[in-house]
């Protein structure tokens, strides 16, 4: 087993798999209308002190992504600033590629539009797109992690904002991809 940096955490995704990342990896993006939302750097040092509390003193080798983001809530809340968690609809992007069958990109693009149509028309707060790690390899055909994936990663998710983005009433949701 290779062993984890010491400035690094495995977050546990929904589907099974653990990502290590480091404080500086974290990002976290607000979406939807609100009174007041913190900036990018306040969202940062959250972050970077919800990790430090895991990792340093809980001392903990993985987290999941919801523990995470729920003491990242409590400390934005303490802040000052009120997040509100409402019902969320979930896809699973391994299995829309599977639909998209042979064809991978041709079809999987299309698919993923309808998909985020079809989870916008529930008014959820969140949009949850789960599964990108293993959808980005089987896409590119990869069994290790390489610049390609990075690349339909980015990809992946850009083509999801600017999907939610060009929706005719905009989305009064946030959009997670994971």
């Amino acid at each position: 087993m290779i062993a984890l940096r010491t400035d690094c955490l495995l977050f546990q995704l929904t589907n099974g798999e653990s990502v290590p990342c480091s404080s500086e990896m974290i990002t976290v993006e607000i979406v939807g209308e609100a009174e007041t939302t913190p900036d990018q750097e306040m969202l940062r040092h959250a972050a970077a002190s919800v990790f430090h509390y895991f990792k340093f003193e809980l001392e903990r080798e993985s987290v999941t992504v919801a523990e995470f983001s729920r003491a990242l809530e409590k400390v934005l809340a303490h802040l000052g600033y009120t997040i509100h968690t409402h019902e969320s609809s979930t896809a699973d992007l391994v299995q829309l590629l599977r639909e998209a069958g042979d064809s991978r990109e041709l079809l999987f693009f299309p698919r993923l539009r309808d998909e985020l149509r079809v989870q916008l028309r529930q008014s959820p707060s969140v949009v949850h797109f789960r599964g990108l790690r293993g959808c980005v390899k089987q896409l590119a055909g990869v069994r290790r992690w390489s610049s390609r994936c990075e690349e339909l990663q980015d990809q992946i998710v850009s083509y999801l904002r600017e999907c939610l983005s060009a929706e005719p009433e905009p989305a009064k949701c946030a959009l997670v991809v994971e």
